[in-house]
């Protein structure tokens, strides 16, 4: 046998013997393993999410079509779909449930007790009893908890470096959200340590934006917007009407920034989803969910928007500019 020929057997050989074992898991049933992905949002609006999850799942051996089948479904903002789409992955029988944010977890975990649900984020699972304790979740869910201490106050500093004549806050939330209401308190709290006056602009539908905006008038010098699937939604209209009034914008991650936000800081939501895939690999080999840890983020980042800055009339320092993760301009 040629030495050249010799290679490519034993190449060939091994590649075989990598791929075998998935291989013959998805095999073992007659059909493919299948995760339900679950969005809250729009496809459009989390596609860096599900590329950093399809990129870890092809990293660990689940290519989509050959070893495992990836059924997407998105809410689009409504929390309404949640339900509908949690009981069509229960009929549909898939083997694991990927999703992200809390309303979508609970709306999973209320559809089934049986299938894992694996959560790419969720604010705090502990306190929205999503998991008995983040060490030792039990039950079907687990995932990655985005609820860090004094998140809101660290991101009011920062606003405040920017609008150094900061005295009046918007914070706008979807009321309907738990995790949500919970951000609310923790940043009414924290622009009363620093004595802001605060206007709370309460939404529930993307009906409710426009109104809120209308009722905010000159009442702030900027706004906080709470990261949740139905502002995600709606990430654009919220940017333009904030740029409409010159309001300076404070958001929990790029993607609002990447819509004309002024700036964000939080984690990072693709290396959330990324991870979230390590989470499902596990399961697809057995794990339970029950006992695989809740995780925290890792990597945080500041965003910053140029050209809203300039269109606003602020200038950011040089200090800030070099701290920043990335400046979009």
């Amino acid at each position: 046998m040629k030495r050249r020929e010799f290679i490519t057997l034993i190449g060939g050989a091994a590649a075989a013997s990598i791929a075998w074992p998935l291989a013959a898991i998805a095999q073992q049933s007659g059909k493919l393993r299948t995760i339900g992905f679950l969005g809250p949002n729009t496809r459009s609006g989390a596609s860096d999410w599900v590329a950093a999850l399809a990129q870890r799942l092809r990293e660990l051996g689940w290519i989509e079509g050959r070893t495992v089948t990836i059924e997407y479904r998105w809410a689009e903002g409504r929390e309404e779909r949640l339900a509908e789409i949690a009981a069509e992955f229960v009929r549909l029988k898939v083997d694991v449930i990927v999703t992200s944010g809390t309303p979508a977890v609970m709306a999973s975990k209320q559809a089934t007790s049986v299938i894992p649900i694996v959560f790419a984020t969720a604010g705090d699972p502990v306190g929205s009893g999503l998991v008995a304790s983040l060490a030792r979740p039990g039950g079907n869910v687990t995932g990655l908890a985005t609820l860090v201490a004094d998140l809101a106050g660290k991101r009011l500093e920062l606003l405040r470096e920017i609008v150094p004549g900061l005295g009046r806050l918007a914070i706008m939330g979807n009321a309907s959200n738990p995790f949500t209401v919970l951000e609310l308190d923790e940043v009414q709290a924290a622009a009363g340590t620093l004595g802001l006056e605060v206007v709370t602009l309460e939404i529930r539908r993307a009906q409710d934006i426009a109104p809120a905006f209308e009722a905010l008038k000159s009442r702030a010098d900027a706004l906080y917007v709470c990261t949740d699937a139905l502002a995600n939604t709606n990430r654009i209209r919220i940017s333009t009407s904030a740029l409409g009034v010159r309001l300076p914008t404070m958001h929990g991650s790029r993607d609002y920034v990447e819509a004309g936000g002024l700036m964000s800081y939080g984690p990072n939501y693709p290396d959330l989803f990324r991870r979230s895939a390590d989470y499902v690999d596990k399961i697809l080999h057995g794990a339970k969910p029950g006992d695989i840890p809740v995780e925290q983020p890792t990597k945080y980042e500041l965003v910053l928007n140029l050209t809203t800055a300039k269109a606003l009339g602020l200038t950011l320092s040089p200090t800030l500019l070099a701290r920043a993760d990335e400046v979009i301009e």
